[in-house]
């Protein structure tokens, strides 16, 4: 039987160390990943799709609120538990909608009623929708703004072109440093957005993201093989190329 997984991410180490510490005594099977910053911390939960986070919420680069809100896009968001040594973060309302916010100094009585919670949650896990939902709740609640409609057109460079593009016509996304390459049944263009900022404002019904660097159009989607390696692979309609799905994304295409 696999042992849960939590990442912490702390870009202080010595509270790094006392978190694991901590958890080590009030949830000793539990696996733990570290994470010294939000950056690092969301390739990590992409790349080993923990049940559960443990955020700081102030953190350079990618705060612990910014990064739960990237968490957002995802189809299966882990358990987010913010911590903080400021109480001025709205207590109240994280105590309603987040799973759980804890205050630094986080006391191990504290942090065992937290793990007795998720415990149960995991041992009874709602619906992805559920915890999407309440997630998406809490960062309401934290003024974090609704997203704008989806978007229906892109401006792309192709050659010394410049096309207005469907986003119907689009087969999948894929990122190229800080611009994105949208490929399309007549070749290839590229766009000035990173892939990061355009997942935005996609329709996630319509675009799935399947990796870190990937977006594909779901109706272009032919299906799934496994590769020698034990890696899922979507085939597309029409083309040759077979796109590799990360760990945290697997779900999306479990009843295929």
């Amino acid at each position: 039987m696999d042992h849960p997984h939590a990442l912490i991410a702390d870009d202080e180490p010595h509270l790094l160390d006392y978190m694991e510490s901590q958890l080590a005594l009030a949830w000793p099977e539990l696996r733990v990943t570290r994470a010294a910053n939000g950056v690092q911390a969301l390739a990590l939960i992409d790349e080993l799709a923990p049940q559960v986070v443990f955020l700081d919420i102030q953190m350079p680069g990618l705060n612990g609120i910014e990064l739960a809100a990237r968490l957002c896009d995802g189809s299966r968001p882990p358990r987010v538990v913010f911590t903080t040594a400021h109480e001025h973060y709205t207590l109240q309302a994280f105590e309603q909608a987040a799973f759980d916010y804890l205050l630094k100094p986080i006391g191990l009585e504290r942090l065992s009623r937290t793990v007795a919670r998720l415990k149960g949650a995991l041992a009874a896990p709602a619906p992805a929708a559920d915890a999407l939902a309440s997630l998406q709740a809490a960062l309401r609640q934290l003024g974090v703004p609704a997203a704008p409609p989806p978007l229906q057109w892109i401006r792309a460079a192709k050659g010394q072109e410049t096309r207005l593009i469907a986003i119907d016509e689009v087969i999948y996304f894929q990122s190229n440093d800080k611009y994105t390459s949208v490929f399309l049944s007549d070749g290839e263009a590229l766009i000035r957005t990173p892939l990061s900022k355009l997942k935005e404002q996609l329709d996630p019904q319509q675009f799935w993201q399947i990796h870190r660097g990937v977006i594909v159009a779901a109706r272009q989607v032919a299906g799934t093989r496994t590769d020698f390696r034990g890696r899922l692979q979507v085939r597309l309609k029409g083309r040759d190329e077979q796109l590799v799905v990360s760990r945290n994304y697997v779900d999306l295409f479990k009843q295929m």
